[in-house]
């Protein structure tokens, strides 16, 4: 007898929607490794920078977030930790409120303090339950023995950056712009897409309009505007900005270059994405013409 396919009852049919809803909640349940998961390899995208590389830049996934990548820039330079759980070369003997406190104010487990790229006054914005979200899943990988070259500085690094955190909270989802807000720091943003002058210092008038530069094996790439201004996104639909964050693809089709964690932002929620777009579109309008 041939199997007849028969559609659910209305009640059973919401059942499993709600079922279904109901299981991504629980995915990303506060403070979770499956949290974790979606922040490290979404839109916090520390493996953007953390993620071993070979002698060419290209990622060794084999080898995790053991670190090792250099940046070197006139004001520094600074190699990415290895932030695996080994012992010896990782994090593997810190405590958590040690990696908290390095991972959100920017201080190591011997005092020291940590500089760029680390993008710790944007991380000082993550909620006390995305931040131990994000520790338990940096707990739960392998640990690589990596070590890597401590960072060097042509700049001053400041003392502290600012009091102690505590008692961090995110926006509620409900509150679209607050929450647009609060990924857009997380995922540090404005680190790129804001311009600075020649002591690497933001110029935080011109908040999301673009233009440093970033040299690299791919040549040079200059951070766009992010602004709703003519020579940003001002004409842009919401579904050509989420291709760009996501598959780093123009609107015109052309490819963008590194640095962009493209292969991270791929894997942010189509919610989250919609906040964070929302966020981008009620920047000031304005462009950046020079250093200032």
């Amino acid at each position: 007898m041939a199997f007849k396919f028969r559609p659910p009852a209305p009640a059973l049919l919401a059942w499993a929607l709600w079922a279904m809803g109901t299981g991504a909640a629980m995915a990303q349940k506060p403070g979770s490794i499956e949290r974790g998961k979606y922040l490290v390899e979404g839109i916090v995208a520390c493996g953007n920078c953390h993620i071993a590389r070979g002698p060419q830049g290209q990622p060794l996934f084999d080898k995790g977030l053991s670190g090792g990548r250099l940046f070197d820039e006139p004001l520094f330079k600074a190699y990415a930790a290895n932030i695996t759980p080994d012992p010896l070369t990782g994090i593997g003997r810190w405590t958590d409120a040690q990696l908290a406190r390095a991972i959100r104010e920017g201080v190591r487990p011997d005092r020291t303090v940590m500089g760029p790229p680390m993008p710790v006054q944007y991380y000082r914005h993550l909620s006390d339950d995305d931040l131990a979200a994000i520790m338990a899943y940096l707990r739960a990988q392998p640990a690589v023995k990596n070590a890597v070259p401590r960072s060097q500085y042509n700049m001053p690094l400041p003392p502290t950056y600012r009091p102690p955190l505590k008692n961090v909270k995110a926006p509620p989802v409900t509150e679209t712009l607050r929450y647009g807000a609060y990924l857009a720091e997380i995922a540090h943003c404005m680190e790129c897409h804001t311009p600075r002058n020649d002591k690497g210092v933001p110029q935080t008038e011109y908040l999301g309009a673009g233009g440093t530069v970033f040299p690299g094996p791919w040549g040079q790439s200059v951070s766009r505007n992010l602004t709703p201004h003519a020579t940003g996104l001002k004409d842009w639909t919401d579904a050509q900005i989420a291709r760009a964050i996501r598959d780093g693809i123009d609107r015109d089709g052309k490819a963008y270059k590194p640095p962009m964690a493209y292969g991270f932002y791929k894997n942010i929620s189509d919610a989250d994405m919609r906040a964070l777009i929302a966020y981008l579109r009620s920047l000031k309008a304005q462009a950046f013409a020079g250093k200032g």
